[in-house]
Formats: C-alpha cells, sequence, structure tokens
C-alpha cells in the first residue's frame, strides 16, 4: 500500500512540476530532475526505489516506441548519414575518450571500468532531446537529426557497456568476437523489431474495438523488446524498429476513433513515465553520494568536471570535423552543406543525458566473477549522475537562449508544407463532391451545403496564397446524405494526404496534423 501512495505522490508531484517548467519555460526534465534532487535530501520521506531492470522494460520500451511512431521516416531517411555519425561513430569515439580521461584521473579505476563509464554516458536521452527542442525554435531538419541520433544511440551504448561490464567481471575481451556480436544483436534487434511491428499490423486489421486497438498498441513495445532481449538481440533497436513501421503505416490501417483515443491515452502514459523517471533520477544522488567511500569533496568535484568537460568537447571536436569533412565533399558535388557553423553549435550543445545513463550505471554488477567488489562501481555511478545533472540542467537550460543568441531560426518548410496538403486535400474534396453530382447521388441543396462549407475553410487556408482558388461544381441531384457527402469528401482528402505524404512531399509532422484534424471531423460525424 506503502508503494502506491508514494507513486500516487510522484505523479501529482509529477504534474506540479510539469506546470512549474511550462511557467518558467524550460524543458520539464529539467524540473522534474531538480524536484526529485530536493526530495532525495528530505530523509523522513520514504526511501524511492530506482530498479535498473524496471527502467529498462518498463521505462525505456514505452517511451522510444512513442517517439519512434512519431518520427518521419522520411526525414529519417534522408538524414541517416549524420544520423549514423552521431549515433555510433560519436558514442564510440566519446566511450573511448571518457574511458582515457578516467583512467587518467583515477588510476585505480581499471580499463575495463573506464570504458563501461564511457559506455554509460556516451547516448543522449532521447526524452531530454526532444523536450529541449520543443522550446527551441530551430530548423526542422536539425531537430530530426537530434532526435534520431537519440532514437539509435542507446543501442549503440549500450552494447558497448555490456562488453565493458562483461570484460570487467570476467577479466577477458575478444574484440573478433565482440565485433561480431555487434552486428548480430544490432541487425537481430532491427529484423525482430520489423518481424513484431508488421505482425501487429495485421493483428490491428482484423481488430474492430478502438479500445482494444489501443491496449494492443500500450502493450506492443514491452512485447517487442521482451522478444528481443529473450533473443540475445537489441530490444532498443527492436522497438524503434517497430515504432517506424507503426508510424509509417498506422494511418492505412487504424480508424479515426483508434487513433483519436490512442493519442490521448499515450499522451498521458508518456508523461507519466516521464515525470516518475525524471524525479527518480534526482533522489537517486542522495544514495550514490552515501556509497561513496574515501573520495574527498574536491577530488568528486574535480573528476565529475573532467568526465562532463571531455563529454561535452568530444561531442563538439566530432561535430565540426564532420562537418569540415561534409564541407569539402559539398564543395567537391557542388551541393549544399548541411547545416551552417551556428546550427553546429546548437548541434553540439544538444547532448543531454538521462534516465538509461544512470540506469545502466546503477545495473553494473556488484561484485566480478571472482568474487571481489566491482572495481569503481559507486564512483561510476556519481560521475554518471554528474554528466546528467551537467548536461541536462545546464545545457537544457541554455538551449533555448544559445539558439536565439546564435539567430539560429525555425525554417517555414513545415508551414509552407501544411498549406499546401491543405489545399490539395480541398480540392481532392471538391473533386469528390463533383464525381457525386456527375453520378446523380446526391441532392443539389446537400452538394452546395458541403461545397460551400470546404469553400469556406479554403478560404482561411489561401488567405496567404490567394492563386490556388477553387472554381465552383454545378449541382446535380440523388439519395446520399449530408453526412454521407461530407464522409465522401473526407475519404477523398484522406487519400490525397497519403499521396502526398508517400511522394515525400509533406513530412510526418504536417500529415499527422492534417490527420487529426480529419480524425476530429469523421467522429463527428459517427
Amino acid at each position: 500500500m506503502a508503494a502506491v501512495e508514494t507513486t500516487l505522490a510522484l505523479v501529482i508531484l509529477a504534474i506540479a512540476l510539469g506546470l512549474v517548467a511550462r511557467q518558467l519555460r524550460i524543458p520539464y526534465p529539467i524540473a522534474l530532475v531538480l524536484g526529485g534532487l530536493v526530495l532525495g535530501f528530505i530523509h523522513t520521506l520514504p526511501n524511492l526505489e530506482f530498479d535498473p531492470e524496471l527502467v529498462f522494460f518498463f521505462f525505456l520500451p514505452p517511451l522510444l516506441y512513442h517517439a519512434a511512431v512519431f518520427t518521419s521516416w522520411r526525414d529519417f531517411r534522408a538524414n541517416l548519414g549524420p544520423i549514423s555519425l552521431l549515433a555510433i561513430g560519436l558514442v564510440i569515439a566519446t566511450t573511448a575518450a571518457v574511458a582515457v580521461v578516467a583512467h587518467m584521473f583515477v588510476p585505480e579505476l581499471p580499463w575495463a571500468a573506464a570504458f563501461a563509464l564511457g559506455a554509460i554516458v556516451s547516448p543522449p536521452d532521447a526524452i531530454c532531446a526532444t523536450a529541449a527542442m520543443a522550446n527551441s525554435r530551430v530548423p526542422r531538419r536539425l531537430v530530426t537529426v537530434i532526435e534520431g541520433e537519440s532514437l539509435v544511440n542507446d543501442a549503440a551504448g549500450l552494447i558497448i557497456y555490456k562488453y565493458a561490464v562483461a570484460a570487467a567481471v570476467t577479466g577477458t575481451f575478444s574484440a573478433a568476437d565482440a565485433g561480431l556480436d555487434f552486428l548480430f544483436v544490432g541487425f537481430g534487434g532491427i529484423a525482430i523489431g520489423a518481424a513484431l511491428g508488421l505482425l501487429f499490423l495485421r493483428l490491428h486489421r482484423k481488430l474492430a474495438d478502438p479500445m482494444i486497438e489501443v491496449t494492443v498498441s500500450l502493450a506492443i513495445p514491452f512485447a517487442v523488446y521482451l522478444a528481443a532481449e529473450k533473443l540475445g538481440t537489441s530490444g532498443v533497436l527492436a522497438v524503434v524498429t517497430a515504432g517506424l513501421i507503426r508510424g509509417w503505416y498506422a494511418p492505412e490501417v487504424l480508424s479515426p476513433q483508434s487513433r483519436i483515443r490512442g493519442f490521448a491515452a499515450w499522451d498521458v502514459v508518456v508523461f507519466i513515465l516521464n515525470g516518475l523517471v525524471f524525479i527518480l533520477i534526482g533522489s537517486e544522488l542522495d544514495e550514490v553520494w552515501d556509497a561513496l567511500p574515501g573520495f574527498t569533496f574536491g577530488r568528486l568535484l574535480r573528476h565529475a568536471a573532467a568526465v562532463a568537460a571531455a563529454v561535452i568537447a568530444v561531442r563538439f571536436l566530432w561535430i565540426f570535423a564532420s562537418a569540415y569533412l561534409q564541407k569539402l565533399a559539398a564543395l567537391w558535388m557542388k551541393t549544399k552543406p548541411l547545416f551552417n557553423w551556428r546550427e553546429n553549435v546548437v548541434l553540439g550543445w544538444a547532448g543531454m543525458r538521462g534516465v538509461v545513463s544512470l540506469a545502466a550505471a546503477l545495473a553494473i554488477p556488484l561484485t566480478t566473477a571472482s568474487g571481489q567488489p566491482f572495481p569503481g562501481r559507486e564512483l561510476i555511478a556519481f560521475l554518471t549522475f554528474s554528466v546528467i545533472f551537467a548536461t541536462l540542467v545546464i545545457q537544457g537550460m541554455t538551449m533555448a537562449p544559445l539558439a536565439r543568441w546564435l539567430k539560429v531560426k525555425a525554417d517555414d518548410t513545415p508551414a509552407r508544407e501544411e498549406r499546401l496538403a491543405r489545399q490539395k486535400t480541398m480540392h481532392a474534396a471538391l473533386a469528390e463532391i463533383d464525381k457525386l453530382a456527375g453520378e446523380g447521388f446526391a441532392a443539389a441543396g446537400i452538394l452546395d451545403s458541403v461545397r460551400l462549407q470546404i469553400a469556406r475553410q479554403m478560404e482561411e487556408i489561401e488567405a496567404a496564397d490567394p492563386d490556388s482558388a477553387a472554381d465552383g461544381i454545378p449541382p446535380d441531384s440523388g439519395a446520399l446524405s449530408r453526412r454521407d457527402v461530407l464522409r465522401a469528401a473526407i475519404r477523398a482528402q484522406r487519400r490525397e494526404l497519403l499521396r502526398l505524404r508517400y511522394d515525400s512531399v509533406i513530412g510526418d509532422d504536417v500529415m499527422h496534423r492534417i490527420e487529426r484534424d480529419l480524425d476530429l471531423q469523421d467522429s463527428m460525424l459517427t
């Protein structure tokens, strides 16, 4: 009963801190972590347990899945090169650099344990990146790269972490075996995620109950993650792959009622999970601090500053070195570089760490195979928390001001795509009414009424683009009701919207906004 009361209290606290974050216009994970930090040092309150296994199975899959569902596959695919450089190349580089720095400052920390620390703090957090970008008006392509990186890099970091911890526990390591296993774990996770994602899509086609569809959608990330992990592959990549597939095919498979209910349910679930996990991150510092023996405050501060500086510096070096090579390639190929230097600074500052790093640090075994304590376990946990605090709080709070100071502004591509899509879907609706009029399926008065309604909507959209006005269509007579005609017009708009999306004319963010409007119109006719 006490656990239930504590959980409810944390949910209420998360809501309150979320409101405070909105009022202060800061990313809500920062407010939640700071709130948890205060709770952790109030010793009269019940102890908040942070179970790493619970994080990996209960928190991580749904949060990654939700982010993947709303990732634009068109934009993700178009930026796969820079995303891969950050999600794989930068993770490896950060792991090596942090290991060197940690071993240099703490010589008694074995190399295997130092590499474990590097792998733990190497991947930025998907939730933090999304929250930080929400308060920063930056170009869409920059957001795509940052969010795409944070979706994939957890897998790379956790795979390296697995081998580093195994080397520290057993005292042995084989680079050849690790390399082959790395490929198996990665590609195996993608294959399992794709297979299960398509399987669940087929299941959705046979379901006719929106409530059951929403329930199944909530269970998918757990089922996919568990299956992939049981088969020895990457649960993270499996969940992300399944989410990308579902996000691509959902408009064809799910009913409007299922999408409306599903989005509402997922929004609540994601907010609660985020709230709980970031409060738990903050509350864990007290436990980590108490477990540190034999270190003075000054020495711990120097170690934490060195590791955090290495994490941030390597990211900037990697990004600007990659940008220089991309610039040379762009000059040779006579193309435009991906980002300018201001945007690269924002990209470099967007490496916030979060829940995955802390969960990995606390999941380190207590002892090695010989029965000895795992070397530097408590220090690794403290340094991990220090990196999370430095990157999440300091970088997260300064992200939006930095973007404004550098005059990095959002492009108008999404707005232009949305205006174009709404115009074309309205024209498709009018063409469908024209078809009904020609076939004599609806009364002239009904057709005129629906046509007038669509024309008024077009006037609002075309106010900024007067050259795209639609011609009138002569009415006819028939037997369809006004609701039937409206539904036919909405179906025509959906078909045109999906065509624009499949032809890469618009991104998924634009498609989802218009699709939601059509779903709401459709639900009002039911």
